[in-house]
């Protein structure tokens, strides 16, 4: 199992942060569920570095595994967005673990 696989699991399970190396720059994310799509891993988490105009606008993104580098798992806790369904976000994708 992968060392990002690990952290983001333990992260979704204890609602923690985490950060992370995605496109060139470093992101905190919120990881609220992990997912499987045509053989590939997913997360989707709120990205906390990311500019939102309000609360209401918050949602979640869909982060590719392979993408994320150098996951840290941080001591900082997360309110799971109200809007939050515990459900795969496709109908043929694999639910792995959610908060």
């Amino acid at each position: 199992m992968s060392e990002t696989r690990l952290k983001l699991m333990e992260a979704i399970t204890r609602k923690r942060t985490v950060t992370a190396q995605y496109n060139g720059g470093v992101i905190k994310l919120a990881p609220h569920l992990l997912f499987e799509r045509h053989g590939d891993l997913f997360v989707s988490a709120l990205n906390m570095s990311k500019n939102w105009r309000s609360e209401e606008d918050r949602r979640l993104g869909q982060f590719k595994l392979a993408g994320l580098g150098a996951t840290e798992l941080l001591e900082e806790s997360f309110d799971p967005l109200p809007s939050f369904e515990p459900a795969a976000p496709r109908s043929d994708d694999t639910l792995i673990l959610a908060i």
